[in-house]
């Protein structure tokens, strides 16, 4: 267990939030059979009652514990209805309405909406597009922010006497290639997570192939004006672009690539120009560099939902559901 993720789990038996599944994944029951048991959440189950059951049986995990809601009580699919139709108004037809309010996925999505949980973690099973489907239409988007975006929490293990690293990557896992107000507020809202994960100081770097001139390019370009941007929006924070990864992750680098920058090669927010950047950064610091991934974690909710990657483990599911709870518990500390 990596020293972020005990910290986490400490933050969280400390005052469990209300915890939502709506899949029937073994992982995800062995996931949420283990967090209930160690007091991290008040976890709930929703979906049919028969399926539940069956799966836990053939997974060999105890869920008899657990609180659960049925998906075809009809108090639950009308409430989820009901909430449909007050987000989508007739923009939905009839079958699709009715199929969605009958979804374990948008009911519980229904239940954050309306304040009976705090938070919901899903994708072991269903795609990133129905999660986020769900969590828009129906927890809905912070005032403050104009789209939702994640992030991953990478934790680089302790090695060679250098302690354990946590950073942020974002975007890793929504937006396939944001503008530059859009990569401006990917960078800010990431900082603002850190900071509630960790306790720790964000220093951003906005990333790109250039560092301060080195190369001229419209891609370039964007980044440098999403820096000026977020800087402008945010000059509380400790940020500096366009960098290198290098000159982002690596004092001696900064040095002579960026002197005298605000970073100084001690990054521990890494923002990507794009989606096939970030994916392919996280994947290679993940499955090369031994790093830990967790996410990827939304932004700009009103309420804290997360997406999982369908191939994550039982342990991964308890970890990404640690981070809802304790993003969950700390929603409304301000801005630093």
């Amino acid at each position: 267990m990596t020293g972020l993720i005990a910290r986490l789990r400490e933050d969280a038996r400390r005052s469990p939030r209300r915890l939502l599944f709506a899949e029937r994944d073994e992982r995800v029951l062995s996931a949420a059979a283990t967090l209930a048991r160690e007091r991290l959440a008040d976890v709930t189950l929703v979906g049919a009652a028969d399926e539940l059951s069956g799966a836990a049986r053939s997974a060999g995990v105890r869920i008899d514990g657990l609180a659960r809601l049925d998906s075809a009580d009809p108090a639950l699919i009308e409430s989820t209805r009901a909430a449909l139709i007050a987000a989508r108004g007739d923009r939905l037809a009839p079958a699709e309405l009715d199929r969605a309010a009958r979804d374990p996925l948008f009911q519980a999505a229904t239940r954050v909406r309306e304040g009976l949980a705090d938070c919901l973690v899903a994708g072991a099973e269903r795609t990133s597009a129905d999660v986020l489907r769900a969590a828009l239409w129906l927890i809905g988007l912070d005032a403050r922010c104009s789209r939702v975006s994640s992030f991953f929490v990478m934790v680089v293990p302790a090695r060679d006497g250098q302690p354990e690293r946590v950073l942020l990557f974002a975007d890793c896992g929504v937006v396939p290639d944001p503008d530059v107000q859009q990569l401006a507020e990917i960078g800010t809202l990431a900082a603002d997570h850190f900071a509630r994960l960790t306790g720790g100081t964000p220093r951003v770097a906005f990333l790109s192939f250039s560092t301060r001139g080195s190369a001229d390019h419209p891609r370039v370009e964007k980044v440098r004006r999403a820096t000026e941007i977020a800087r402008a929006a945010r000059p509380d924070l400790v940020l500096d672009g366009e960098l290198q990864a290098d000159a982002a992750l690596d004092p001696g680098v900064a040095e002579r690539k960026a002197p005298g920058g605000a970073v100084a090669g001690a990054a521990n927010v890494l923002v990507f120009p794009d989606l096939d950047a970030g994916n392919i950064g996280y994947k290679l610091v993940q499955r090369l560099g031994g790093a830990e991934a967790y996410g990827p974690i939304l932004m700009g909710l009103r309420r804290q939902a997360n997406d999982l990657s369908r191939g994550c483990t039982a342990e991964e599911v308890v970890n990404v559901a640690l981070i809802a709870c304790v993003l969950a518990q700390r929603a409304s500390t301000p801005p630093r």
